[in-house]
């Protein structure tokens, strides 16, 4: 059965299983120590859910926030690439102690997953962390994940934990995501604006949808801003899961947000299959194929990516590499594992089969991305 309204994110029967992501601005206060009073009362409706049979996993900040007071650190440790690493490295202890201190009061029993970009953009680890996830699950463990920022750098990071929580959606098979925001959810302007309306569902993300986005972070402590939160809807909605944003901000925000039906909820897409719906999630893409519109027509009609359609090239990037698709006038179409280096691409863009085999003295392979290889955006 498919998730409808807000409501069905806390039914068993629907969402079987459910990721909470959970930021740094509801997790740690301005001191830089942790709410407990309010992570208490989230902890007691993760509680509850699992109680009524669902199977929850936790997207945790805070250890970079927690690290930072505890080392005295400026700027909430994000001074420098180092700062955070090591303030990193200092709370993330802190964090797993904490969340598992509050779930073995309700006797739940935390497993920490500390994941990079990496993990979940390879294939064979985004399976073992897919593997992972369902082992604990299903012995009843509530796994807490976050990125792991004592060795991430900007060029190989999610960057927010929003897109994490889709992936790790994603790799866990989850039905439903709840992002805990400070804002009660996605509005057609920045919600400071007293015009402002909140959306309460979206039926697929568009160029209008985005164009709603405010990149601002009310918190300062946060990195992901709305602009992300629609990117993880994205990502969620292409592999048949739901998404949606509530305010976090009040006590026992979980119940609060749901009763009320208060929040934005983004329905799924489609239900790619495992492997498409980790290749249409993927975030580290190494280049840019530009295409002509009869190629653009082409691929939405399901053919695979050929040399002749092909206009322009950015990137450096090897056979088997991730690469985007778009439209001359920069719309995204696709995404797709490239049978063919960029050298090779610049070689051939533009040209028939037989062009191809004279230019590369050897014969041509049947596509520069095949179909199999490629997810429609």
């Amino acid at each position: 059965m498919a998730i409808t309204h807000l409501g069905n994110l806390s039914d068993p029967s629907i969402t079987k299983r459910l990721v909470i992501k959970v930021g740094s601005a509801l997790l740690v206060g301005a001191d830089g120590q942790p709410r407990h009073d309010w992570l208490s009362g989230l902890v007691s409706e993760v509680a509850a859910m699992h109680a009524a049979g669902q199977q929850v996993v936790l997207v945790s900040s805070g250890a970079i926030a927690l690290g930072a007071a505890r080392m005295g650190l400026p700027k909430g440790g994000r001074g420098s690439l180092a700062d955070a690493q090591a303030a990193a490295s200092v709370g993330q202890i802190a964090l797993a102690g904490l969340w598992s201190q509050l779930l073995e009061k309700h006797g739940l029993g935390a497993a920490q997953m500390l994941v990079t970009l990496g993990d979940l953009e390879d294939r064979r680890r985004y399976l073992n962390a897919s593997s992972t996830l369902s082992r604990l699950l299903t012995a009843g463990f509530v796994p807490v994940v976050n990125e792991n920022d004592s060795v991430a750098t900007e060029e190989i990071r999610f960057g927010d934990n929003d897109r994490l929580a889709a992936r790790v959606a994603q790799a866990a098979g989850a039905d439903g995501v709840l992002l805990l925001s400070d804002v009660d959810g996605l509005f057609d302007r920045n919600p400071s604006d007293p015009a402002a309306k909140m959306l309460a569902q979206v039926d697929g993300v568009t160029d209008e949808i985005r164009a709603m986005a405010d990149v601002g972070s009310a918190s300062g402590l946060g990195s992901g801003g709305m602009t992300s939160k629609l990117q993880a809807a994205e990502i969620a909605e292409r592999a048949g899961i739901a998404l949606a944003i509530i305010n976090g901000t009040r006590d026992y925000p979980i119940k609060t947000a749901l009763d009320a039906a208060r929040g934005t909820l983004f329905l799924a897409q489609r239900s790619d299959g495992g492997r498409k719906a980790w290749l249409g999630g993927r975030i580290d893409l190494r280049g840019v194929l530009t295409v002509d519109a009869g190629c653009g027509k082409a691929l939405a009609a399901g053919s695979s990516l050929l040399a002749a359609g092909i206009i322009a090239i950015e990137g450096d990037f090897a056979r088997g590499d991730v690469v985007s698709i778009v439209a001359s006038d920069g719309r995204s179409l696709a995404q797709g594992l490239t049978e063919y280096s960029a050298a090779e691409c610049r070689a051939i863009m533009g040209l028939r089969d037989g062009a191809q085999a004279e230019k590369l003295g050897y014969a041509p392979r049947p596509a520069v991305i095949h179909r199999d290889h490629m997810v429609l955006l």
